[in-house]
């Protein structure tokens, strides 16, 4: 197996010259997940003036304790018009803009009313119970930079900055392809020698899941005409990334590299060393990134997870960390690794020596239930040796 990449190597050229994607304006109530491409500035202060943060009664501390005419009533949206002279209050609710003459608010539960006169027999502090303008935010202060990625409590800071629409770096469009005259959709009655199409379903969901567009085109039979119609098809619907997956009826790829080769692209790299996973290539068709992924499912999703993932957060304007990887000890023994990254597909649970992750006994990349009914990857470096059960081991832990 000599000319393997290693799994670092094959990421870095996977994301080398991937840049984050043009800015696009989008609703405001539109952008939990994205990445905003500039400064966002507030356009009004927050509060836009001095206000009541509890329900009672504005006036001036200098008057208390004492017995208070009330002149007026303040409300949310709702200002009192006038002004609080000496021995005066004005009935305010809760967001109600502090009167002019009114430097404290005293809560409700603290005062006795008397008719039009309010009775309070404590003292109170000059900016007491007010919410000072600006408390929050100040107009044309920068409050979300560049490169935030939003969530839905910067949405709604956005919004309360009065921002109807925000920009954004565009989401990556992927097409997905999947590649097999023995492959037949979902719901459909296979033929002899046939298998039910899942690869694409799940690679398109985990796109979504990463931010993407995504767009399924089909299934193309083993033959190079259909399947440079589809790839080429997705190069002019300008998809930034085409995901194949499987191989041809001749030799591993052989099919996809004539591909590659009609369309005068650049292949980056065929063949990695990982397991699940050998056969994962990666190519350049002008502005579509190729990434062809294993046919094996379990392959196909462990591939998805470590190439294409990163690829969409880098294209999206999101940082590329790698998955997060955890300590754990094995829950059984584990052989030694040759030159292949392993990623074992494991159940994990909790002991008095912390987190356990058990290997499933068998590791086929076909089985789809195993990968399926597992909580996690156990992370085994090329030429790891042989481990046993209660020895040290990093997880990463498997989307939910």
């Amino acid at each position: 197996m000599a000319g393997l990449l290693p799994v670092e190597e094959a990421l870095a050229r996977v994301l080398d010259g991937a840049s984050p994607l043009p800015e696009e304006w989008i609703p405001v109530g539109d952008c939990d997940g994205r990445v905003l491409t500039r400064d966002l500035l507030a356009s009004r202060s927050q509060p836009p003036d001095d206000m009541s943060a509890m329900d009672g009664y504005a006036l001036r501390a200098s008057d208390l304790p004492g017995r208070l005419t009330v002149i007026g009533e303040a409300a949310a949206g709702r200002a009192f018009g006038g002004e609080v002279g000496t021995g005066q209050a004005v009935r305010i609710f809760t967001g109600a803009p502090i009167p002019p003459g009114a430097d404290a608010v005293i809560m409700q539960e603290d005062t006795a009313r008397d008719g039009d006169a309010v009775i309070i027999d404590r003292t109170a502090r000059p900016g007491q119970f007010i919410r000072r303008r600006g408390l929050d935010f100040t107009a044309g202060v920068s409050v979300l930079p560049a490169g935030t990625v939003m969530n839905p409590r910067s949405l709604a800071l956005a919004a309360a900055m009065n921002h109807a629409s925000v920009p954004v770096h565009r989401r990556p469009r992927v097409a997905i392809l999947s590649t097999g005259d023995e492959l037949v959709e979902p719901g459909t009655a296979p033929g002899p020698n046939q298998i039910v199409s899942s690869n694409a379903l799940a690679i398109a969901a985990m796109a979504r899941r990463a931010g993407a567009d995504v767009t399924h085109l089909g299934i193309a039979p083993d033959r190079l005409d259909a399947t440079l119609a589809r790839v080429r098809l997705a190069r002019s619907e300008g998809h930034d990334i085409l995901v194949t997956s499987g191989g041809a009826s001749v030799g591993e790829y052989d099919l996809m590299r004539d591909v590659i080769r009609h369309e005068g692209g650049e292949l980056g790299f065929w063949k990695i060393a990982m397991r699940p996973g050998k056969p994962l290539m990666m190519a350049d068709l002008g502005e579509t990134r190729l990434l062809g992924l294993p046919g094996n499912p379990v392959a196909s999703f462990v591939c998805a997870m470590l190439f294409l993932e990163p690829l969409i957060a880098r294209l999206a304007g999101r940082a590329v960390d790698g998955p997060a990887t955890e300590a754990a000890i094995l829950g059984s023994d584990v052989p030694a690794n040759d030159l292949r990254a392993d990623h074992l597909r494991a159940r994990l649970t909790t002991s008095a020596d912390g987190l356990v992750a058990t290997p499933f006994p068998v590791q086929d990349s076909s089985m789809i239930r195993v990968l399926a009914e597992a909580d996690a990857l156990i992370l085994r470096p090329p030429h790891a040796p042989a481990a046993r059960a209660g020895e040290p081991c990093r997880v990463v832990r498997l989307p939910r």
